[in-house]
């Protein structure tokens, strides 16, 4: 039976249907018996199907921040212009996830694996069937969604003409890897974990605030706390931080407090093992050799997880790239959005990448 989680609803989350499928074979043997994706879609689809935008989720996100944050009339991403679909990811919490599934042979510890291609086989199979759709205009992803990014440039390339992966890399580092299974660590040792089996996200409220805590550290940057930044960040109603741990217990801790667990561990698991050459025995320039969109890089300066120079290395490997840095002091969580000016340079990255 599903856990009831109020987090993963449309009055969270903003609306959203749900599409199915059907049976979904995974790359690494598993199985899931009838896959459904949750996508939300803003604008319309133009008559000769030219005009649609992928943007595939992130670690712990949906669709709610893109339509938040950068989605809007004006803006790059402009639904007076173009049809933009959010697809979100396998085990977000709102696609078939460990937690939500009724079905008792892949619920909880045993949802099987997931690889990066998997979502981005199955966001292109809801592509054509649901839409009809066999080209994109482009595809935009930050994060974890960098990744699917670029899994689609290189093992679609013939269906992405743009593509604009934002604090992502195309394959994954041993550092981040390492990162990530602290993240994991964090939750299973938990006892109240109980091996995955718990009944409710609140049994692993310990797990989930050390969780939130290795974010702090890492998830924004060391001139972020240096500055105390966070003091301008307006707190939420009936709150206010005056110190940095205050800042963490009211932003963070409440925010991954929220979450599932088994769903947190299915994402993680399939960001430690990102990686687009995987169908090209190993070779990243032969995988990304392949790509034929026009492409802008767009690391984070303050990046710790995916620093510029990692993305660097992998941009100099793709034809017809460019290498975009943004800038923002909240380091990797500056993917939220705490500057304006952070947004000012995505929308002119993406116009430029667009009108070309």
């Amino acid at each position: 039976m599903p856990l009831d989680n109020p987090f993963y609803t449309a009055e969270i989350h903003g609306d959203y249907e749900m599409h199915s499928i059907g049976r979904f074979e995974l790359e690494d043997g598993g199985v899931i018996p009838n896959l459904e994706l949750a996508v939300a879609t803003y604008g319309t689809l133009n008559e000769d199907k030219s005009n649609a935008i992928l943007i595939p989720t992130f670690f712990s996100g949906t669709h709610q921040l893109w339509h938040m944050a950068y989605i809007g009339e004006g803006r790059a991403l402009d639904p007076n212009k173009y049809f933009i679909i959010v697809i979100n990811q396998i085990g977000n919490g709102l696609s078939t996830s460990p937690h939500t599934t009724d079905d008792a042979s892949i619920a909880m510890s045993r949802f099987p694996d997931v690889r990066i291609g998997d979502d981005v086989r199955a966001q292109e199979q809801l592509l054509r069937e649901k839409f009809g759709i066999e080209e994109l205009f482009a595809v935009v992803g930050a994060s974890m969604g960098a990744q699917q990014t670029l899994e689609w440039a290189v093992r679609f390339p013939d269906k992405v003409k743009r593509a604009a992966p934002i604090a992502g890399t195309a394959q994954n580092t041993p550092h981040d890897f390492l990162f990530t299974q602290t993240l994991i660590d964090a939750i299973t040792s938990d006892p109240g974990f109980d091996g995955g089996e718990y009944s409710s996200h609140v049994d692993v409220a310990d797990g989930l605030r050390r969780h939130a805590d290795i974010w702090a550290v890492m998830g924004l940057s060391t001139e972020f706390w240096r500055t105390e930044f966070w003091r301008d960040i307006p707190a939420p109603e009936g709150m206010e931080w005056n110190t940095a741990e205050e800042f963490r217990d009211g932003f963070l801790r409440p925010t991954f407090g929220s979450l599932d667990p088994n769903s947190l561990l299915v994402q993680a698991w399939k960001w430690q093992r990102g990686d687009v050459a995987r169908n090209t025995d190993g070779d990243l320039a032969v995988a990304l050799g392949r790509v034929t969109a026009r492409v802008f890089v767009m690391p984070i300066d303050e990046d710790m997880f995916f620093p510029p120079r990692d993305c660097e290395k992998e941009q100099a490997l793709i034809p017809n790239s460019e290498l975009r840095v943004l800038n923002s002091i909240g380091g990797h969580f500056g993917l939220f959005g705490f500057e304006a000016e952070y947004f000012e340079q995505v929308d002119r990255h993406l116009g430029e990448l667009f009108a070309s």
